[in-house]
């Protein structure tokens, strides 16, 4: 991994360029990649591009704390894997029925989700395959832990985690989830994912897909 002082990215689609040179400098091959919508498909496109193999989708959502529910408490993914940090729902005392109640609800809209992006039927097989799962950034971990565990209920023969840039902490935490992280840039004193890009718009659902559909 790399670390720099100042990281900065254009875009979206300028970070998945420089992350799939940094793939392929490390002689990193893959037979897919994965990409955790919306905003980690246009960095998944070029990555894909870069690497000459498919672009898919994986699909989970974050389970957001009580009264602030960008606070990540977990996150499930679409078939139902789910990673709850049963450490603050214990320091915070958050009531169990409040987090099956949320996980139920987040794993059906992961699930549509899913379903909107890609015939549910023409999922791709991962088992023994080697899989790079990309997003645009990674702050607390929460969404990609749980497409990590997902993919490795697969039983894929390799799994890589390539974002242009993360947090210390969360990446710290997911090395030791995957057989290789490869992240651009982890600043020290990292605040939010949006911060280190110059243009960092919502990405629609529209706009996601159309990045699944190009060739």
């Amino acid at each position: 991994m790399v670390r720099n002082r100042s990281p900065t990215f254009e875009n979206r689609q300028a970070a998945g360029k420089r992350l799939g040179e940094a793939l392929r400098e490390r002689d990193i091959e893959a037979d897919i990649v994965l990409a955790i919508p919306r905003g980690g498909l246009p960095v998944g496109r070029p990555v894909a591009d870069a690497l000459g193999v498919p672009l898919d989708i994986a699909v989970a959502k974050k389970i957001g704390a009580p009264n602030n529910p960008e606070y990540a408490i977990g996150a499930v993914a679409a078939d139902g894997t789910v990673w709850l940090n049963t450490d603050v729902i214990d320091r915070r005392e958050i009531p169990r029925d409040y987090v099956a109640n949320t996980r139920a609800e987040m794993a059906d809209a992961a699930k549509q989700k899913a379903q909107r992006y890609r015939d549910p039927e023409s999922s791709p097989s991962l088992t023994g395959k080697r899989v790079c799962l990309v997003d645009d950034g990674v702050a607390t971990g929460a969404t990609a832990r749980a497409c990590i565990e997902q993919i490795q209920q697969a039983d894929p023969e390799r799994l890589v985690l390539a974002v242009p840039v993360a947090s210390p902490r969360a990446i710290s935490d997911l090395e030791a989830l995957v057989d290789e992280v490869v992240c651009l840039e982890i600043p020290s004193e990292f605040r939010a994912v949006g911060q280190y890009y110059e243009q960092f718009e919502q990405v629609s659902d529209e706009v996601a897909m159309s990045y699944l559909a190009e060739e």
